[in-house]
């Protein structure tokens, strides 16, 4: 088992209010204790089934500011972040780490706007929002831990793929990586863990059993009949 920053998460449900929309998230409810077994952890699965949520309580329990950027970096212009993280318990490994950043692409333009640019010495605004969200991923590369929301959102295929190699060489280094992701692409980084949060639980699969993938597949391989199944009447 490789030496990871962050070992695994667990939850103390008695501290979260019983009134808590928290505890209708049954993928979360479904655990005591998560461990994590790899350097790159995705979590997976559709809209509303706990992943971000989890996901940005692990970094927010870890230290790191709820909108995004790196560790000790403070700003805040809305606190959409639940109060998982007070209930979060993380289980770290014997290593430490003050080098890596929380990373949403909804908050991006906040990150780099606020103080990131100054800290890191380069101005992101000058290029596309895409170019800049992976440039910014990409000047870290130094071993560190690294949890990104759906960095999807910001790429286009062609940039996933530069990102997955990103993710894959680094983690060889020693970075962890825990990302949240929808992408077909992104998920098929070599030697990752890929939790699923459907199903009201969470569970280990196969990159070729996510629904991200059986339903990319699909569409490719059978567009036509897919549409006309999808469009007609």
């Amino acid at each position: 088992m490789p030496e990871l920053f962050i070992r695994g998460v667990s939850i103390d449900w008695d501290t979260v209010d019983k009134h808590s929309y928290l505890h209708k998230i049954n993928s979360l409810k479904s655990f005591s204790e998560l461990l994590f077994s790899k350097n790159v952890t995705f979590f997976t699965g559709e809209n509303g089934s706990g992943k971000s949520t989890l996901l940005k309580a692990i970094a927010v329990a870890f230290g790191f500011n709820a909108e995004g950027g790196t560790i000790n970096y403070r700003f805040s212009t809305y606190n959409d972040v639940s109060s998982l993280s007070g209930s979060v318990t993380l289980i770290k490994g014997i290593y430490r780490t003050r080098f890596g950043f929380f990373l949403r692409a909804e908050t991006f333009f906040n990150v780099v706007t606020v103080g990131v640019t100054q800290y890191m010495g380069k101005n992101y605004h000058e290029k596309s929002h895409g170019e800049s969200f992976l440039d910014f991923i990409q000047d870290f590369d130094k071993p560190g831990l690294y949890i990104i929301d759906e960095p999807e959102a910001a790429l286009s295929p062609q940039r996933q793929l530069t990102l997955l190699r990103h993710i894959y060489k680094s983690a060889q280094s020693g970075s962890q990586f825990i990302i949240a992701t929808h992408s077909p692409i992104i998920l098929g980084c070599p030697d990752a863990s890929i939790l699923s949060f459907d199903d009201g639980k969470i569970t280990e699969c196969q990159y070729e059993d996510t629904l991200s993938y059986q339903i990319t597949r699909q569409f490719l391989c059978r567009k036509d009949l897919m549409l006309k199944e999808l469009l007609d009447d």
